[in-house]
């Protein structure tokens, strides 16, 4: 009796907990779930990316090598695979939970990050980091599908998709209005902080379907009422048999590889802007996330209004088709650039907002088919599904920044020793100049150690007298610079000449992922034509009114 009184009015803990609503909810109380889903996203991926905003400072100030940098981000998304596929268990356990205890760990590891001592501490807590991502990135977007029906999916869909570009967003526009006053470790702080604030909300707020709700194809907001009847026949446990098998299949692993080597430019530019910009165009960290900016908020922009459109038109393909293809075309564009060093900085503005947009145009409905994909399959196991797609993703997304050294083999001297480099250069160039002018006896004195009381007597009178004793000083003084600039000169400029080449040669592979794209694409569900698309619509509120009807004279019976 005491157990039946305590599940009938849940104490405040049974609350933080216990999330599942009996009933689909209205339509406020659904658009109030959506948004703190995607707001999560949002503050999860500015915890993830505000790293590679300001990685050369990380790797200045923990005197990491580019490659150690390069690792730490391949681990972090290995161990981000493991998670994304752990997370299929939310089918089993529920999203919401895995959401907001995650949004909380998150948030505290970010706050630690600055104060590690060593790269090791950080490369340890920046995998911890990558462990929760993979989780809470099966987690949304099986939430978003819980709450919207398959005729306002693209529209929610481009809302979560959002999360990671707002959230590249918020880095740039954060880091290139505050970097000029602040620390590395302070913008850390401030995605922490924001991080827990979400997650305060999420706690008391976000709450989700019953399995026996979610585990069922809604197509439109009119299935409400069957939804909620056939619940009450429907057994959670009975639907998850076999779910793994049902979806370790090609017709969901294939869309999942497509949509991850689709996304190899995006996730270069994710990791890599601030270094590519600052090694081929000498950008500023401030001034790389300010054109950044471009991408990001037409990205944003176009996610929404792409899901508003799919969905008006009811149809994905066509949307996903012409998006890639104009993806294709900006990639190439920027990829040609590479190579031209004096490229204005609004020219890669132009580029980058209309490749954003193309990029918007693809990803909205891709999601939203994929979902509707794996339904088709298993309502019962949606997560499942969308775990494989986030392990493959993560996968993918190791693979390739594991590969970035190997294809731009110029980053790595120009990231490790190109500031000191410069710096030496500098330094040292009143003494190059003075070497310059007599290449004769600075060969001479090179036989001996740079000490003078080294230098046999004659030797350096005679140098005294044909340089200077005061050239020979200023020389001797510039000693260290010098030896930086024969230690690592050559390899850095070796390095500066090939990097463009070789960057635009990573920027055709992404156009190859974008390529790969395009026939998965076509092949996934859904209609191509709007006219049949609507037929269909159509004809499931019909089947969906007799069943109703069914249902209602059942007792009469």
């Amino acid at each position: 009796m005491s157990s039946i009184a305590a599940d009938a009015a849940p104490g405040v803990l049974n609350r933080l907990w216990r999330r599942d609503l009996a009933a689909y909810p209205e339509s406020a109380r659904r658009y109030a779930y959506l948004g703190i889903v995607v707001l999560t996203t949002i503050v999860l991926y500015y915890l993830l990316y505000i790293q590679y905003a300001v990685a050369t400072s990380i790797i200045t100030h923990y005197h990491m090598t580019f490659t150690y940098f390069v690792w730490m981000s391949v681990i972090g998304n290995a161990v981000g695979a493991a998670s994304s596929l752990l997370a299929g268990l939310a089918d089993r356990w529920g999203r919401a939970n895995l959401v907001v205890y995650g949004l909380l760990v998150a948030g505290v590891l970010v706050m630690i990050l600055p104060s590690t001592s060593s790269k090791g501490a950080f490369l340890a807590l920046f995998a911890a980091l990558f462990f929760v991502e993979g989780i809470i990135l099966v987690a949304t977007p099986a939430l978003i599908r819980d709450f919207s029906p398959q005729l306002g999916r693209a529209t929610a869909m481009g809302f979560w998709a959002i999360g990671p570009v707002v959230g590249s967003l918020v880095v740039t526009t954060v880091t290139s209005h505050t970097l000029d006053s602040s620390t590395w470790q302070d913008e850390l702080h401030y995605s922490g902080i924001s991080a827990l604030i979400v997650f305060v909300v999420a706690l008391f707020a976000l709450r989700e379907l019953s399995p026996r709700l979610r585990d069922q194809i809604m197509v439109s907001m009119r299935d409400r009422a069957l939804v909620e009847a056939r619940a009450r026949g429907i057994d959670p446990e009975q639907e998850l048999t076999g779910h793994w098998r049902q979806m370790m299949r090609p017709g969901i692993a294939g869309p999942a590889f497509a949509i991850s080597v689709y996304l190899l430019l995006y996730y270069a530019l994710v990791g890599n802007l601030v270094i590519y910009f600052s090694s081929v165009y000498g950008y500023s960290e401030q001034r790389a996330n300010a054109v950044a900016n471009w991408y990001w908020a037409s990205n944003a922009v176009s996610l929404v209004v792409a899901g508003l459109i799919s969905d008006r038109l009811k149809v994905r393909k066509p949307l996903m088709i012409v998006g890639c293809v104009g993806t294709i075309t900006t990639t190439a564009v920027f990829a040609l650039l590479a190579t031209h060093a004096h490229t204005g900085y609004y020219t890669f503005a132009i580029v980058f907002m209309i490749g954003g947009a193309l990029a918007g145009v693809t990803y909205a409905p891709w999601m939203a088919a994929f979902t509707e994909t794996v339904e088709e399959r298993n309502p019962a196991a949606t997560a499942t599904g969308l775990a494989v797609w986030g392990w493959i993703l993560r996968v993918v997304v190791a693979v390739s920044a594991a590969f970035t050294p190997v294809v731009v083999t110029s980053v790595t001297p120009v990231v490790d020793h190109g500031a000191e480099v410069a710096a030496a250069q500098a330094q040292a160039g009143p003494a190059l100049a003075i070497i310059a002018q007599h290449p004769a006896t600075f060969a001479e004195l090179a036989k001996y150690p740079p000490d003078p009381a080294a230098i046999p007597p004659a030797v350096l009178a005679q140098a005294v007298s044909q340089v200077g004793l005061a050239n020979l000083q200023t020389v001797q003084q510039a000693q260290p610079e010098i030896a930086i600039l024969q230690a690592h000169g050559t390899e850095v400029a070796k390095a500066v000449k090939d990097g463009p080449h070789q960057w635009q040669t990573w920027w055709w592979i992404a156009l190859a992922g974008q390529v790969v794209f395009l026939p998965f694409a076509a092949a996934m569900r859904g209609r191509l034509s709007p006219r049949k698309a609507r037929e269909d619509a159509e004809a499931h509120a019909q089947a969906v009114e007799r069943e109703l009807a069914r249902l209602q004279e059942a007792p009469a019976q």
